[in-house]
């Protein structure tokens, strides 16, 4: 079913991300962690795609398994710097055969050392047309950036460049993670001024430990407000106290997301499931 659909009918509801592993042999321990995350029942799940495609594989095996054995529906990511037509083609045929009806479509990160040809997409927007094309069935999400694209110049810009891959045939956003909620509210009502008018799921990272912290705002380039560097200076060396004070943070985003008329959230769980469960479990009195 297109996720999309899906969410038309829930009064509120959270959604989660997980990765697959870089390798076979971890291959198990993600499957039972998935699973675990599928069993709380979210709205939706999505797993993601490596670098160069390099999880490909173990993205639609784990998207179809979950989707056939919980019931949950699934979301493939799908990067394309790497890839030519006939590489994408090969990709949703595999989707499309396995029953994932819903793409997350991604430039994605080049890999060291790769060199692109003319032959290769080099803009998510050039993967969205081709999805459209190869089967307009297709339920397709973007990525958008409240603290702007790393490699945009102005906020502005990048939201010139979001505006170009909705009117390619996107179906609805989800933001990259923030912290604080003002930032996405501002950042909504440019979108809305600039004609972007589909859904938008607002990303939420649960931090519930400091050595997270870093890496974290490394890979998404977002900004931690006073209130949490706070939580993080009080916290941070007592392991099962930041856990709990992170776990807490995200639920009151989220709260704070439906109060203010977003149904929907996708939740970036580092295939944890206890931090899963513990968020689904403070949100049990308002999702339905």
């Amino acid at each position: 079913m297109k996720i999309n659909e899906i969410i038309e009918d829930k009064k509120y509801s959270v959604s989660f991300e997980v990765f697959p592993p870089k390798t076979r042999d971890n291959m198990e321990a993600v499957v039972k962690a998935a699973r675990e995350i599928a069993d709380l029942k979210p709205a939706f799940m999505s797993v993601t795609y490596g670098a160069g495609g390099g999880t490909s594989e173990y993205t639609v095996e784990i998207a179809r398994q979950l989707q056939e054995d919980k019931d949950v529906p699934m979301m493939a990511h799908l990067t394309c710097i790497t890839s030519d037509k006939e590489t994408v083609d090969r990709q949703l045929t595999l989707l499309k055969d396995k029953g994932i009806h819903n793409i997350l479509a991604l430039r994605g990160d080049l890999p060291d050392g790769f060199q692109t040809t003319e032959k290769n997409f080099h803009h998510a927007v050039e993967l969205v047309r081709e999805i459209k094309e190869f089967d307009s069935d297709f339920c397709i999400a973007g990525a958008c950036y409240p603290e702007t694209h790393p490699e945009a110049a102005t906020l502005q810009e990048d939201i010139m460049h979001l505006k170009e891959k909705v009117e390619a045939g996107m179906d609805f956003l989800i933001t990259q993670m923030f912290f604080d909620n003002a930032v996405f509210y501002s950042y909504m009502y440019q979108l809305r001024e600039a004609g972007i008018l589909v859904p938008v799921h607002p990303g939420i990272m649960p931090i519930v430990n400091a050595a997270q912290v870093k890496r974290t705002l490394k890979l998404s380039g977002s900004q931690l407000p006073q209130r949490f560097r706070r939580i993080l200076d009080t916290f941070g060396d007592t392991p099962e106290a930041m856990r709990q004070a992170g776990i807490a943070y995200a639920t009151d985003q989220i709260i704070d997301l439906f109060a203010n008329g977003f149904r929907t959230v996708h939740v970036y769980s580092m295939n944890n499931p206890s931090v899963a469960a513990a968020i689904m479990n403070n949100l049990s009195g308002i999702i339905s």
